[in-house]
């Protein structure tokens, strides 16, 4: 007679796993490790997630979740300005950057791991699909400024948070910083110096 599944093992792999992926990167953790920690048996880890893409892809989706409801957090607390909108997004960003655990932004990580994956299903799909989602939703507030050139600023802008997420991956080891401060007010320039449309 098969073993009726404790209430949260799903939960209990999926943070388990969540934790390795993070700390370890996907291809470093196997599916034994996961079992091990999450002090779980291989059948009922492999009924919950049947191969280990949808595990990481469940891993993914959270990292997703988390990462919304920190940026809606954020946005909240600035009002209905956009500009303060704007930059309270990028100070959301730089304030994760510089938790002392960050160490860079799941999708741009699992992407970097597996460049070859393609942007379909699976993983790949959901960094794929999160990342352009989060390009459109800046643009999103880029386009509320009204400014005469959006498209230079939506650029300008993305290619600060992306350095955001990079440095936070390699800086704080090399001089303990990650330059956040720097980028928050780089992006008020950035912002204030993009002429309005006539």
């Amino acid at each position: 007679m098969a073993r009726t599944p404790a209430p949260g093992t799903r939960e209990r792999i999926l943070t388990t796993a969540s934790r390795l992926f993070y700390e370890h990167g996907v291809r470093a953790v196997g599916m034994n490790q996961i079992i091990t920690e999450a002090g779980t048996g291989k059948n009922l880890l492999y009924s919950h997630f049947p191969t280990k893409a949808d595990l990481v892809a469940a891993y993914l989706e959270r990292a997703r979740e988390i990462r919304a409801a920190a940026t809606a957090r954020a946005r909240e607390s600035a009002g209905d300005e956009p500009r303060a909108r704007l930059l309270a997004t990028v100070a959301e960003v730089a304030a994760t950057a510089e938790h002392p655990r960050f160490r860079g932004c799941a999708f741009r990580n699992y992407l970097a791991e597996f460049p070859d994956d393609g942007a379909g299903e699976g993983p790949a799909g959901v960094a794929h699909a999160f990342l352009a989602a989060a390009r459109d939703d800046l643009a999103g507030l880029v386009a509320d400024l009204g400014v005469a050139d959006p498209d230079r600023l939506l650029e300008e802008l993305w290619l600060l948070v992306d350095g955001l997420y990079l440095q936070a991956a390699y800086r704080r080891g090399w001089d303990g910083r990650v330059g956040a401060p720097a980028a928050i007010d780089l992006a008020a320039r950035l912002v204030d110096e993009a002429r309005p449309a006539s």
